[in-house]
């Protein structure tokens, strides 16, 4: 992260997975001057932060090493963007001017509605979540009864490592574990959970109506005791783009064109969660936004050199989970991110599905530093992309209403 002296200023909001790829492969020219806005001085790796509430491993990284040379990392939260002005303005003072800018703000814990959560229960989707939940987790005790609600992978992964330390541990699965899953992989799943004492409560009574300081009620009446109640049920975007004008689809993501471009703007570009081509965006996740971290940076570029941008193309392989520090399991999917039958795990999958999850932890975070050093050097395989169907959704929305209007 040295000085910079290009001559087209674009500014990257957000340093997770999306913001930090697309920061680096904007380094590719060398009169392109790239600032990183991000409100921590570490890289956060999302998608370990089970680990850190479990204690094996912080999920942090210097951003010293996964950023490029040329970029300079201004540590603040980005307050207001103004696209008149083509400023954006800082929480705690000053502004930052741009020519062309990323927006890539990611995600977090959706608010939970549901009475006494938001006093009671404990989040996990960032570092300062996870930090508050760790000693919470000391305090109470390890024979204390802790309940996680929510049975995404954040809420599998979360349960698995805790019960694995000898945790009294019941998951809140709603209508059914792991939805996301196929119903091969989810047997996986449910193997692992009982075989590590997880109780499992799944079905339409199994929905948490009500959290208060020593127990968790659900839908059918029940009563669940819980020291510990651990949230992990949804996700939202930060409000920046609706605060500033721009318009967003209905969950407040920055609504673009299929080049990732705002609708409002050609200056500005999104990428990762909190991005909507089309309004139609693609699953949350580090998978996608990596991809679209370098097809946003791929955007500016192509505009700086008189191109026209190509679409966004992002195809999945699959979803990877830990199942604690001794299993894992791969569920396949197709292109377009549907499961299929076939999955890593299983009593002899179990060892190599946890082998594979540590490696696409690291490989996640080898990208980034592979892409600091030589930018444009991390690609996908054509084959993985789905072209089809993003025309398909494209052409359906064409003929749906009207796209969501400016935030008032």
């Amino acid at each position: 992260m040295s000085q910079q002296t290009g001559s087209v200023r674009v500014v990257v909001v957000g340093g997770g997975y999306a913001g930090v790829m697309a920061a680096n492969r904007l380094t590719k020219r060398d009169d392109v001057a790239v600032t990183l806005i991000n409100a921590r001085p570490t890289f956060v790796e999302r998608i370990r932060l089970h680990q850190r509430v479990a204690g094996s491993n912080d999920a942090v990284v210097d951003y010293r090493e996964v950023l490029a040379d040329g970029v300079r990392l201004v540590v603040g939260s980005a307050e207001r963007i103004d696209a008149g002005e083509r400023r954006v303005h800082l929480a705690g003072g000053g502004a930052v001017g741009y020519d062309y800018l990323v927006y890539a703000v990611g995600s977090h814990s959706a608010v939970p509605r549901v009475p006494g959560a938001a006093e009671h229960a404990y989040p996990v989707a960032s570092l300062e979540e996870s930090d508050r939940l760790r000693p919470a987790l000391d305090a109470a005790g390890p024979t204390a009864s802790v309940a996680v609600v929510g049975a995404g992978p954040s809420g599998i992964e979360v349960a698995t490592e805790l019960a694995e330390q000898g945790r009294a541990v019941t998951l809140v699965a709603g209508e059914v574990l792991g939805p996301y899953l196929h119903a091969r992989g989810r047997r996986v799943v449910a193997d692992r959970l009982a075989a590590l004492g997880v109780t499992v409560l799944e079905g339409a009574g199994a929905t948490v109506t009500e959290v208060t300081a020593d127990a968790a009620r659900l839908a059918d009446g029940r009563c669940l005791p819980s020291a510990i109640t651990i949230w992990t049920a949804g996700f939202a975007v930060p409000d920046l783009a609706a605060r500033s004008g721009l318009t967003v689809d209905a969950a407040g993501r920055l609504l673009t064109d299929e080049t990732l471009t705002s609708v409002d703007d050609d200056r500005i570009v999104a990428a990762g969660d909190s991005a909507a081509p089309s309004d139609l965006p693609f699953r949350m996740s580090c998978q996608a936004a990596g991809q679209l971290g370098g097809i946003a940076a791929n955007t500016v570029l192509a505009r700086l050199a008189g191109r026209e941008p190509a679409p966004a193309a992002v195809g999945f392989l699959g979803q990877c989970l830990s199942l604690g520090r001794t299993a894992g399991m791969f569920q396949f999917a197709r292109r377009n991110d549907d499961p299929v039958g076939v999955y890593l795990g299983g009593r002899l999958g179990a060892r190599m599905g946890s082998w594979l999850k540590e490696l696409v932890c690291w490989s996640t975070v080898k990208q980034l530093v592979w892409e600091a050093r030589w930018p444009g050097i991390v690609s996908f395989p054509v084959w993985i992309t789905d072209h089809r169907r993003r025309a398909a959704q494209v052409a359906e929305r064409v003929q749906a209403p009207a796209m969501a209007g400016p935030a008032a």
